[in-house]
Order: structure tokens, then sequence, then C-alpha cells
């Protein structure tokens, strides 16, 4: 190929100066054809591969690109070696009580406790002597007593004058000396026996049965064990007690719990003065309550079962006792 175009070049050299006589003295001649396209040249791909350029530098970061799907869900793995384990949390704080449910069977009787003794509040004291009188004060200096004239003698009574003006009230006069002290007199005789007063009485205690135990609700409870009811005050066919005397009174009672829940109301005239209340746990337990109330003759008072029948729980055995007991603390009629 290198050959071919050196031959060209020769020749065209050649023409060039045999033609330098016809430019001397002719006119240009006209411009030939184009010659054909040459034969294209090697492909310079198969050619060395050149030396590594430079790194360039590090190019912009691309925008992120989107989440992939989630992949399936793996095995579940073997269970761990249980831990040690941890130490007891403290206790937390009671909540409120629940509601009350159902009324279970009765449990077995548990052993008897000891009773307690209620004792009555003792009678008024009688009122003290009055205390001597304190001793009396030392008494103030008496000035001189002026000396007393000659008497007169009694001239005529003349006659009565015309009745003249109150005068200005005069100075008060000098305190006399104090007389000596008389002899004491003699006893004088004892008089008659005064009538012993007739002070009113009344008190009552009467207390429960196996035939009258766990009473029925919302009426008088009937007390038919009558342990002291001398003034006959109280009624146990009708289970209340009425006033005969006008006054305070004080009413008290003791119950015994057992296989339900209790609640009484001490009532005055069908008015509730206290209501006492015990709920049930197991074995037996103890309630009481009382209270000092004014009365007048023929107001009544009661105790009574107090919310319906889940609430009248009052027993009484050989060994047990639910008693009721009022007296009179001192009349109207008398002072303090």
């Amino acid at each position: 190929m290198s050959a071919l175009l050196l031959l060209l070049i020769g020749l065209v050299s050649t023409n060039d100066m045999s033609s330098k006589d016809c430019y001397m003295s002719g006119h240009p001649g006209v411009p030939g054809d184009p010659g054909h396209n040459g034969i294209p040249g090697r492909d310079g791909r198969d050619g060395a591969k050149g030396d590594k350029g430079d790194q360039g530098p590090i190019g912009v970061c691309g925008t992120p690109g989107k989440d992939g799907k989630m992949g399936e869900k793996g095995v579940e793995g073997a269970a761990g070696i249980p831990g040690i384990k941890g130490r007891r949390g403290e206790t937390g704080e009671r909540g409120p009580p629940g509601k009350m449910g159902p009324q279970g069977l009765p449990g077995p009787l548990g052993y008897k406790g000891q009773k307690g003794e209620l004792g009555l509040p003792g009678p008024q004291g009688i009122k003290g002597d009055t205390g001597s009188e304190g001793p009396q004060g030392p008494q103030g200096l008496t000035g001189p007593q002026g000396e007393t004239g000659l008497t007169g003698p009694i001239g005529p009574t003349g006659r009565q004058g015309p009745k003249g003006e109150v005068g200005y009230p005069g100075e008060k006069g000098i305190l006399g000396l104090r007389g000596e002290k008389g002899q004491r007199g003699d006893t004088g005789e004892k008089g008659d026996k005064g009538d012993t007063p007739n002070l009113p009485k009344s008190a009552f205690t009467v207390g429960l049965t196996e035939h009258t135990k766990l009473p029925s609700a919302n009426t008088p409870i009937k007390f038919d064990k009558i342990i002291y009811n001398r003034q006959n005050h109280y009624d146990p066919s009708t289970g209340r007690f009425t006033c005969a005397a006008s006054g305070t009174y004080y009413f008290t009672y003791h119950i015994t719990v057992y296989s339900k829940n209790v609640k009484v109301a001490l009532m005055k005239n069908g008015t509730p003065v206290i209501y006492t209340m015990d709920k049930y746990q197991n074995s037996e337990d103890q309630a009481s309550g009382g209270a000092v109330l004014q009365l007048k003759a023929g107001d009544k008072v009661w105790l009574q079962v107090y919310g319906g029948e889940f609430f009248n729980g009052l027993f009484a055995d050989d060994d047990d006792d639910t008693t009721f007991s009022g007296f009179l603390l001192f009349a109207d009629t008398l002072t303090d």
C-alpha cells in the first residue's frame, strides 16, 4: 500500500515538470476528474493497548434506591436456655374491696373465743356538800366619836307647819362599832320526819334464745330471754321498750354474729338512731353499740334488723348470747 502511494506521488511530480513548458506558453488546462477513493486504511482497534490512564475524581453520590421487597419470614430458632429466676417484686398496695359475692355454705363451727364482759355505766354520784365559808377580812379603822351634849328640856309641841321641800341627801355616817356577840340560843325541838321521795326507776336486760335467733328483718326483734325486767317496761311480745318516766336513758346491745352478716338499727318511735354492721368472716364474730337518748313518757325504743334477710345473722345458744339492755340515768323532775 505504501509503495503504491509513492508511485503515484512520483508520476505526479514527473507530469508537473514536463508541463512547465506548457505553463510558460499556453493556457491552463481543464481540471481533471477527481480520483477514486483510496483503499480504507487499517482498523486501529487491533492496535496495542495503551497505558492505563490516571483515576478520575469520585463522582457525585446518586439518589438512594427504592426499598426492596420484604423477604420471607425466617425459620423460628430453637428456644434459648432459661435465664436465672428474678427477685420477687414488692407487695403492691391492697386494692379496694370487691363486691360482695353470693353467700357460701356455712363452714364448720370453729373454736369458741373468750367472751368479753360488757359493764353497765354506774349510777350518778350524790352531790357534795357546800364548802365552809372563808374567813372574814379585817375591819377598817373607826374614827374618834365626838362628845355627846346635854339633852335640853322638851318644849311644848307647836302647830304642824307646812311640808317643806325634800333636802339634799346628807353625807354617809361613820360605821358604828360592832356589838358584842350574843349568847347561843337553846336548841329547838326536832321536827317530824319527812316523806321519802319517790324516785322513778326503769331498767331491763333481755336476750335471744334458740327459738328467736336469726330474727326477721325490718321488724322489732322479740328478745324472749328475760334477764331483768322488774318494772315491766319492756314487752317481750312486741320487742319494744315503752318510756314510763320522762328523762335521760342509756341503751346498749351486744351481738354474737354467726353464718350471716349483721346490720341492726336502734330505733326510736320508728326512726333509726344508730347503725351497727358486721361482715361475717368465719367462726364467730362479736359486735356491739350503745347510745344515750332523751325520752318522754310514751316514747318507744327497740332493736331491729336493717337491710334484709342477708343481714340477720344474730346468733344465740347455750354458750353464746345476744342481749339488749336499757336503764334510766336521771328523770327530768330531778336537778343535777
